[in-house]
């Protein structure tokens, strides 16, 4: 019978091995499990940043254009305000042109002519 205890023992034994190895892979299952969600989850994060990097892309590239546009049309701008400069000049050159003529035309005035005083008394009014 020594051998019958020994063997049970030994079964006894390798049920209980048999049941930490079941559990063991019960939590390295769901370690597992864990570990495909964690990486779903990362997955669709790095799609989200894919695309928000597209969406960066495209504003930049927007923004770029947006920017040329009012490059164009700062200097169609200057352009404007030079020819404008260049024809409210004319009308500034005409305005001088007249001043200097005024001052050209303008005649002094004679001397005012001083009138003879009378000695009388008449003139004097009494406050």
């Amino acid at each position: 019978m020594g051998k019958v205890d020994v063997g049970s023992t030994l079964v006894e034994s390798a049920g209980e091995t048999m049941a930490e190895i079941v559990s063991a892979v019960t939590r390295v299952t769901d370690i597992m499990g864990e570990i495909a969600s964690a990486s779903d989850e990362q997955s669709r994060g790095i799609d989200q940043v894919g695309l928000a990097v597209a969406e960066m892309d495209r504003v930049t590239q927007q923004n770029a254009a947006l920017v040329e546009e009012s490059a164009a049309a700062a200097a169609a701008l200057e352009e404007q305000a030079s020819r404008l400069t260049e024809a409210v000049a004319v009308f500034r050159i005409q305005q001088q042109q007249r001043e200097t003529s005024a001052v050209v035309k303008t005649v002094t005035p004679a001397a005012p002519r001083k009138m003879a005083v009378a000695d009388s008394e008449e003139n004097w009014e009494t406050f």
